[in-house]
């Protein structure tokens, strides 16, 4: 299968052993013992020669292994092999659910998982980012002041590639579980997965990139108590986490039913209920992560820059405070104070947030001006520019603005009825969020380099051009 002769250059990194000389030499002298030329046990590995005492090692091996693209083939049938197992049994298991437990068997899976699901296409996502930065010369790395140990796309897509695989097994092990009767054992698969999450991620020693572990965990907590200075990371990840908002809610409902004892029961359902869905610690955890951005922008102004954009932005997460809370009111007023005045405060506070959300995101973070898009729609005029055509733009303005007011479904607790479409939405929101990085990216780059461009020879033909960019730095 694999026949035939070989030939390596003599620099190829699969035929060197670390820290030695190149081994073509040693597959030639071994096609010599084939064919007859030397004696059987003439060849003695270098390795013996320099005194070691490993026995003769022929390196044959290295000659038939497969191709990295057999490989990957491979791996993709193992890959969609395993997936039509899961589903083909996640399938069988719900279907044998009378009709009645059905849909809320379905609502109490969706709830443990569905995070962690979310979660995962965000790692996809970020490392489809990561690929596009390294192809565009764009100096993420720099940007994010992080050192040369940081992850590449490639093992951001390996992390997402686990996740992938670990979070579905683990909700299929839990409906067959339930399905079959071993409610107790299939109670144990979220609290067992989500102990393993947590685990993983505040491992203290040197294993699975704990650089970068630790460098994530530091600017969490940089986050949760901003009492330095804001770096860029900082705003950046609360700005992600913002996007997450629904994320964190469920998995506080999660952990709440793991911790009394709720999973696999229907002692959740009555909505009024420690862990059900009028829990006022579901507001709370809304508006944490736009409470972080909120102080953060505080900071920035009494410490940093002193700026009016900063208040400015402060001003605009804390739009996001009374479309979580005025929507909560509705479980806890008469339903006439909902209708003829709480109900049409939210309308108001809903457009307000979404619009002041949409142009901040246009004008402030990506820094987008008419300009900009009609004039910079040639590549070899900005080389940092990622995307190269006017319809990019349109694109991205207009998905932006649409999904900038779906979100606001996701952050009103009286619109969550169906389960299908809160996660639809969530999904869209970290795709919006998954366009924002690559202009915001974009854009802190662009701010990074201004000077060389601000030197360009005024005879240089796309200098008028050039100078039609703004060079305001703006605030974070």
């Amino acid at each position: 299968m694999f026949g035939g002769p070989v030939t390596a250059p003599t620099s190829s990194p699969h035929l060197r052993r670390s820290g030695s000389r190149a081994v073509v030499s040693d597959l030639e002298l071994w096609s010599d013992v084939e064919s007859g030329n030397v004696a059987e046990n003439s060849y003695s590995h270098p390795l013996e020669q320099n005194g070691s005492k490993s026995a003769n090692i022929p390196l044959v091996t290295a000659a038939i292994l497969p191709s990295p693209t057999l490989l990957w083939r491979f791996k993709v049938l193992l890959f969609l092999l395993w997936g039509f197992i899961c589903g083909k049994t996640g399938w069988q298991s719900v279907m044998r659910m009378s009709a009645d437990l059905r849909d809320l068997f379905l609502y109490e899976a969706f709830l443990y998982y569905n995070p962690l699901l979310l979660v995962t296409t965000m790692v996809w996502l970020w490392g489809i980012n990561l690929w596009v930065f390294s192809r565009s010369n764009i100096n993420y790395a720099k940007i994010f002041d992080l050192d040369q140990n940081h992850l590449t796309h490639r093992e951001i897509w390996k992390c997402a590639t686990w996740m992938t695989i670990i979070v579905p097994s683990s909700m299929t092990a839990y409906l067959y579980l339930y399905s079959n009767g071993e409610v107790s054992l299939a109670a144990s698969q979220p609290v067992l997965l989500y102990f393993a999450v947590f685990m993983l991620f505040i491992f203290p020693f040197d294993i699975f990139y704990f650089s970068s572990r630790y460098y994530l965990l530091r600017t969490l907590w940089r986050i949760v108590l901003p009492l330095q200075t804001v770096t860029f990371s900082d705003f950046f990840l609360a700005d992600i986490l913002t996007s997450m908002a629904k994320v964190f809610s469920d998995l506080e409902r999660s952990v709440c039913r793991m911790v009394h004892r709720q999973v696999a029961t229907i002692a959740w359902f009555e909505a009024d209920s420690v862990c059900g869905s009028h829990s006022i610690a579901i507001p709370l955890v809304l508006v944490l992560p736009y409470l972080f951005r909120f102080f953060q922008c505080l900071q920035q102004y009494s410490k940093d820059t002193r700026e009016r954009a900063a208040l400015l932005n402060a001003l605009k997460y804390s739009t996001a405070v009374p479309v979580i809370f005025l929507s909560a009111l509705k479980y806890h007023v008469l339903h006439e104070s909902w209708t003829n005045f709480y109900h049409p405060l939210w309308l108001l506070a809903s457009v307000l947030n979404s619009l002041y959300s949409f142009y901040w995101d246009v004008a402030r973070d990506w820094d987008f001006s008419v300009a900009r898009i009609f004039k910079f729609n040639r590549s070899h005029l900005y080389v940092h520019l990622l995307q190269g055509r006017t319809w990019v733009y349109f694109w991205v303005i207009g998905s932006n603005l649409i999904l900038r007011c779906t979100w606001t479904y996701k952050l009103s607790a009286h619109l969550r009825n169906n389960y299908l479409t809160v996660f639809a939405i969530a999904a869209l929101e970290i795709f919006r969020r998954f366009q924002w990085i690559f202009f915001r990216i974009e854009n802190e780059w662009n701010k990074i380099n201004s000077r060389p461009i601000m030197h360009l020879s005024m005879n240089d033909p796309s200098y008028d051009e050039v100078k039609l960019l703004p060079s305001v730095d703006h605030n974070v």
